[in-house]
């Protein structure tokens, strides 16, 4: 079992703003198997997350009464800070649950870790939502619901600093991707490597493969290489983004009766700056640079 942690509304005074990120499955980690739960009592918080919009504007139906259940890939960087499981506490995904949540009038905030490939493959079992950097595609919506779009994703590559791979050798090079995600597949249908690349469950397991020479380059969303970058101090770089023109979105359990509720709050979360704002305060830290000024490669 992975491990499961529930969120409630702490004290009015909680001022920072946090992002969550959540993924489907039935599975939970065996490193954080508690369930962790704070009393709420008329406050605005979840977390260190500032929340927005009227509490109570919106109507779900959960499947635990006064909690929302959102699964993930989980930590990451920027979008589910915390070492483990059980200390995350911000985040750009992290607070765009609570702010969900707040603005559906639970109470409790329910984070469980599930694997990535398990979530698109719509194996995930009792969550309401997932958020985990989920690439919208035609070929998963077959089996999961997808919200409208709330972020952009490209794929970025990784490389350890002093690295000599180049937009044009690229392709000749030992490659590592994440199992499940639209990165491995661009790899394998628009680069096209010489050698198949190495699959590997997690972002964890990848960053540690590219760190022990394992493979010359890692190659998943630009928002997460960013983050590993900058949780490595130097000792990994992005050095080129591909440009896919895919966006994440918030994956519901298929045909789903909260798809339209959440669907309106994510939208009004764009319209009044909720999410630029969770963007500004956490992924700009994390990513320690701006996704725009990478280099855009071309898949030859």
């Amino acid at each position: 079992m992975r491990s499961v942690r529930t969120f409630a509304l702490p004290a009015l005074t909680a001022a920072l703003l946090a992002a969550l990120t959540s993924c489907g499955g039935s599975a939970v980690g065996s490193d954080d198997s508690t369930t962790h739960t704070t009393d709420a009592k008329g406050s605005r918080a979840y977390g260190k997350c500032k929340v927005t919009g009227a509490r109570g504007s919106i109507h779900l139906k959960t499947v635990e009464k006064g909690t929302l259940t959102v699964v993930g890939d989980l930590p990451s960087p920027g979008w589910w800070n915390g070492d483990t499981v059980r200390q995350i506490d911000s985040g750009y995904e992290y607070c765009m649950a609570a702010n969900l949540a707040y603005r559906a009038g639970l109470s409790k905030l329910t984070v469980r870790n599930v694997s990535f490939d398990a979530l698109v493959a719509g194996k995930a079992q009792d969550f309401d939502m997932a958020l985990a950097e989920i690439s919208i595609t035609d070929a998963r919506r077959k089996v999961v619901d997808f919200s409208s779009p709330y972020f952009s994703s490209d794929i970025g590559v990784l490389v350890e600093s002093g690295s000599k791979v180049t937009k044009d050798n690229i392709a000749g090079l030992r490659l590592g991707v994440k199992q499940g995600t639209t990165g491995a597949d661009f790899v394998r249908d628009r680069l096209q490597p010489k050698s198949r690349p190495k699959v590997f469950a997690g972002d964890v397991e990848l960053q540690a493969a590219l760190q022990a020479g394992q493979i010359d380059a890692a190659l998943t969303d630009v928002a997460i290489v960013l983050g590993k970058a900058q949780e490595s101090k130097g000792k990994l770089k992005v050095i080129g983004q591909y440009d896919t023109g895919e966006s994440y979105g918030a994956l519901y359990p298929k045909g789903g009766k909260n798809s339209a509720a959440l669907d309106g709050a994510i939208d009004a979360m764009k319209k009044d700056g909720t999410l630029d704002k969770l963007s500004s305060t956490y992924l700009a830290e994390a990513f320690g640079g701006d996704p725009a000024a990478i280099a855009v490669w071309s898949a030859k």
